[in-house]
Order: C-alpha cells, then sequence, then structure tokens
C-alpha cells in the first residue's frame, strides 16, 4: 500500500523544483543570502527615503542638517524594522533552523 504523507511531499518537492536537480525543501525556504538582502533593503531603503524627506525640510525651512538626521533615522528604523521580522538573529537550533526569537512559553527568562 501506498504512503500517503510520503507521496504528498514528493509531489510538493517536484512541484517546487525548477531544474532538474532535486531540491531540499528545508534549505530553499530560509536562506542567509536572502534573509542578509532584505537587512539590506530595508537599510538602505530607510537611508534613501528619510534622507528624501530630511533634503525637503531642509529646503523648506533653509536648514542643513536634518538631511543627517533623516539618515540615520532611516539606518535605525531600517535596522529596527529588520530585527523586528526575525532577519538579523543569528542563533540556530539543533537541528539547523533559526532559534523562535519570541519569550518563552513558560514565562522564564533563558537569557544567560
Amino acid at each position: 500500500m501506498r504512503n500517503p504523507k510520503k507521496s504528498d511531499a514528493a509531489a510538493n518537492a517536484k512541484r517546487r523544483s525548477s531544474g532538474s536537480a532535486p531540491v531540499d525543501s528545508e534549505a530553499s525556504t530560509d536562506g542567509g543570502y536572502n534573509a542578509g538582502m532584505a537587512v539590506f533593503s530595508y537599510i538602505i531603503g530607510g537611508i534613501i527615503v528619510w534622507s528624501l524627506i530630511g533634503w525637503g525640510l531642509d529646503y523648506l525651512w533653509g536648514t542643513r542638517w536634518i538631511v543627517l538626521a533623516g539618515a540615520l533615522l532611516g539606518a535605525a528604523g531600517g535596522f529596527y524594522i529588520s530585527h523586528m521580522h526575525g532577519l538579523t538573529s543569528s542563533r540556530t537550533k539543533a537541528d539547523g533552523r533559526h532559534a523562535p526569537s519570541a519569550p518563552s512559553q513558560d514565562g522564564e527568562d533563558n537569557a544567560k
């Protein structure tokens, strides 16, 4: 008799594969490169957007320092968003996947 769980997993892996080589579903869904690019995009995007806002305010108010404050605010905001999305954590579980960044369910602090 056929094992339905095994055949479903094989069918899902076959659908995800774009080439002729088999794809490991665990490795392809969570890549360090993708997380790094997301962090980079958040930080650079924040710098660009908030620098432009600061430049506009500098132009309106006749100052020269708000663009720098906007760039720093954008970098900090981009890093904060990356951290909140769990992209900046390097902790891993024993099986190689990322450890959860939420508090433990039992209410105890496991920090060392």
